[in-house]
């Protein structure tokens, strides 16, 4: 089922999650825990992040500098089969401009395809450590936007290379938002009109930056609507868990965290700021429900109990 008919047809605030790929190393036992944890809860859907491949040096027992070229977590397009077809948990695929040629994508969007999934996450993504190596005839998608037409592109039957009787796909594309704007925007207007066109070229909602300040998001949709942006907005919450996430996550996300929470954490000693972070995350959870947000997206991470402690009071 797509997202955005699991929206359009929910009486109530649904509940989303965002979990990551095991590093290289792990195996699929540690999102298989994570899954079987959320799955009491009914997820309408969980999103898997996807990862380009990056660069890192290591020193051998020589002194030589050995470059390595790798994908730290590999695995997302596997993942999301192996949650929607044993879990019957529809699975959202993330898909990246950087560090993926055009026809990666198409080929991901196939395999997507042959594993019956039906929702993929469009982002830029974070520029890579390195240029990977390309072709003349290789192209890449350098904007979101871009991606989102490549997508819509493949959804009408046209692929990369003309077909002969190509068949038509049929994936519900969602887009990403920033309440607090993308840090490398002149400012929040400027941030809408790039978020426009992914609407206008297919995208069908938006899923936003984590935010600790509801009132950001509040009023982020209302400026979304005056810019005309209709499809549904799904704000994104993360539980802060420990003192170092007050700088981590604004120098990693580039956001704001509200002086009332800032001075609770820090006042606070460190076994106390879990149990700040539960309670922040439910008033906000509270208010957004009281105020029938289409659903709330939890960035899990590997924070899988924090998050059922939240959710388990709203069900």
């Amino acid at each position: 089922m797509k997202v955005i008919d699991h929206i359009l047809s929910a009486d109530k605030t649904l509940f989303s999650f965002e979990i990551v790929p095991p590093p290289r190393g792990r195996t699929l036992k540690d999102i298989i825990d994570i899954v079987q944890k959320l799955s009491p809860y009914s997820p309408s859907w969980i999103d898997v992040t996807s990862h380009a491949s990056s660069i890192s040096y290591q020193t051998l027992s020589n002194g030589e500098i050995k470059q390595k070229t790798q994908k730290k977590r590999p695995g997302t397009l596997g993942i999301c089969g192996v949650i929607q077809n044993r879990f019957q948990i529809d699975t959202v695929a993330h898909l990246l401009c950087m560090g993926f040629t055009k026809q990666e994508t198409e080929d991901a969007l196939i395999e997507l395809n042959y594993l019956g999934l039906e929702n993929v996450l469009a982002l830029r993504g974070d520029r890579p450590n390195f240029d990977k190596p390309k072709t003349p005839d290789q192209q890449t998608n350098t904007f979101a936007v871009d991606l989102v037409t490549q997508i819509k592109n493949i959804n009408q039957g046209h692929y990369l290379d003309p077909l002969e009787n190509a068949q038509k796909l049929d994936f519900c594309i969602g887009v990403a938002g920033y309440p607090e704007k993308h840090f490398e925007s002149p400012s929040l207007k400027s941030d809408l009109f790039y978020l426009k066109q992914k609407i206008d070229q297919g995208a069908q909602y938006i899923v936003t930056q984590m935010f600790f300040d509801n009132q950001k998001y509040f009023d982020y949709v209302k400026l979304c609507q005056s810019q005309g942006i209709t499809v549904p907005i799904i704000p994104g919450l993360k539980i802060i868990k420990n003192k170092q996430q007050l700088s981590s996550l604004p120098k990693s996300f580039h956001l704001s965290l509200p002086d009332s929470l800032v001075e609770q954490i820090n006042l606070a000693s460190p076994d106390e700021v879990q149990n700040i972070g539960l309670n922040w995350a439910k008033i906000q959870v509270q208010e957004l429900i009281k105020n029938k947000v289409p659903s709330i997206h939890f960035y899990v991470l590997n924070d899988v109990d924090l998050v059922t402690k939240v959710i388990s009071e709203f069900q």
